[in-house]
């Protein structure tokens, strides 16, 4: 391996790394790397650790990953309020997390990435920075998540609204909520949650939808002091509930029923969604207005223990006609209708097609990871990229993505990732990529098995790719604990540097 020459600062041997991003996933791969004592800078472009936590403020934002499963492995948490966490209480458990392990050093604040180029002769990637320096490292870990680039409708006349309108990810404190007209544009998570949180502040609240959704739903209670004390004394109790089998037999039973659509597990989340409904609702009218039209989990299941509760208050109503714009006082129909509100709310999600982008990336002879994504985001075993040599995501394209935890996708990811780095520690190659024959192997497995599941039966979704191919993992959830055990060493090429190549396995 070659002699690392103030890179970053850093002088003699050994490998420095590059994380981008200071979420979930970025401050994993820092702790990781911190432990293993590496040389690492971890570039992050806000001030403040927390990803998805950070962005997201909106009143009602929960995990609907149960709080004591949503958390690093190897850091337990006490303090949870209740058995689902709302989000201001998981950034705190980042941001402690964070400076318990030391890493907060090695973050830089404000510096987002904005390129990456890779360097074919020092095999070395070559960092843009948005405050107009530069960096080096030998390995990337790209961990900039998923959901952080907002979708904005396509509404005629949303700039005119004289009221207050804003994203539910850019949320603002003084926007008018108590004793207000408020409409929320959106029916996913967020949409959902907003909803049960603002239903009563509002003096009326109006949820346009497209289409319904099926809603599961799930117990809901508060931790007492005595209960959190009883946790910091004895962690075990924390370890059973992560470890509750009723808990990871639903996470089997989930992956289950999105690859096997007329099997039982399936056949149990829509017979569990549809009596909620039945059962939850009273007025006929309006239980026609929430049926969804589609299968169960063929989008993403909302978990709610309260919006059903919340739609049916004389103060809210469900709007399910075609908006034909937005008006300086409202929201107007198509059917004429106008909705006057003083707050609008625009719970449209985000383009989960991004991940890195719009960082620049420029792999192995000039080749653009924009032209590789053109038709659709996608990374083999969602963890590397043909011609990206030392280049590695955390929750990249293809993964797993659904309702169970997706710290524990990526600390899996990281074992996967560890085995790969093994060879360049070792000084035995100067850089590691997927072959693009197993990666066009994987993608034809996959984009086969995809069409198959729950996901591609016949609804929109952020789930599917621009060609509709749903985008997620395709296999059970043991199918990718397994494959991300170890990899399969003889799918990835070995460079000892200048391009030349040498044995894997």
């Amino acid at each position: 391996m070659s002699n690392h020459r103030n890179r970053n600062g850093q002088d003699g041997e050994g490998l420095h790394f590059a994380v981008i991003g200071a979420g979930m996933a970025g401050l994993l791969a820092a702790i990781r790397l911190h432990q293993a004592g590496e040389h690492f800078t971890v570039y992050e472009k806000a001030d403040r650790v927390g990803g998805t936590w950070r962005e997201n403020r909106y009143p009602g934002l929960t995990c609907d990953v149960p709080a004591h499963a949503y958390t690093y492995s190897f850091e337990p948490y006490a303090e949870w309020q209740a058995y689902y966490a709302k989000g201001s209480e998981i950034q705190t458990y980042f941001e402690r997390t964070a400076e318990k392990y030391g890493v907060m050093p090695h973050i830089r604040f404000g510096a987002e990435v904005t390129a990456c180029i890779w360097d074919e002769v020092e095999n070395i990637w070559r960092l843009g920075l948005s405050t107009g320096e530069t960096a080096v490292a030998d390995i990337v870990i790209a961990a900039s998540g998923v959901l952080h680039h907002p979708r904005m409708p396509d509404i005629e006349g949303l700039d005119s609204f004289a009221g207050t309108a804003l994203h539910s990810a850019r949320w603002r404190d003084d926007a008018p909520v108590d004793g207000a007209r408020v409409g929320i544009i959106g029916n996913g998570s967020t949409g959902v949650q907003i909803v049960t949180a603002l239903q009563s502040r509002a003096a009326s609240l109006v949820h346009f939808q497209r289409s319904p959704q099926w809603i599961m739903p799930v117990p809901y209670f508060q931790y007492s002091d005595e209960e959190r004390e009883a946790f910091r004394r004895e962690p075990a109790l924390i370890d059973a509930i992560r470890n509750d089998k009723d808990y990871w037999d639903a996470i089997y039973r989930f992956t289950h029923a999105i690859t096997d659509t007329h099997g039982p597990e399936i056949a149990m989340i829509e017979q569990l969604c549809l009596d909620n409904l039945e059962n939850s609702v009273s007025d006929a009218a309006l239980r026609e207005k929430l049926r969804p039209d589609y299968r169960a989990a063929c989008k993403r299941l909302i978990y709610s223990w309260s919006y059903y509760d919340a739609v049916q208050q004389p103060n809210v109503e469900v709007e399910r006609e075609a908006i034909a714009r937005v008006e300086p006082d409202g929201v107007r129909m198509a059917d004429g209708r106008l909705h006057p509100l003083d707050t609008l709310v625009l719970a449209t999600g985000f383009h989960a097609d991004r991940f890195i982008r719009p960082t620049t990336v420029m792999g192995r002879d000039g080749l653009s990871l924009d032209d590789v994504w053109s038709v659709r985001p996608t990374a083999y075993y969602a963890v590397a990229i043909p011609g990206f040599p030392n280049f590695f995501m955390l929750n990249g394209p293809t993964g797993p993505v659904g309702n169970f935890s997706l710290i524990d996708i990526a600390e899996r990811q990281w074992n996967y990732i560890g085995h790969l780095l093994e060879p360049l520690r070792r000084g035995e190659a100067a850089s590691i990529e997927p072959s693009a024959q197993a990666h066009a192997d994987y993608e034809e497995r996959r984009i086969a098995a995809a069409r198959s599941t729950i996901f591609g039966s016949g609804c929109s979704s952020w789930y599917l790719d621009a060609t509709g191919v749903p985008s997620s993992w395709p296999w059970s959830y043991e199918a990718f604990a397994d494959a991300m055990s170890s990899p399969n060493m003889t799918d990835y090429i070995l460079h000892a540097g200048q391009d030349s190549a040498v044995a894997a396995g």
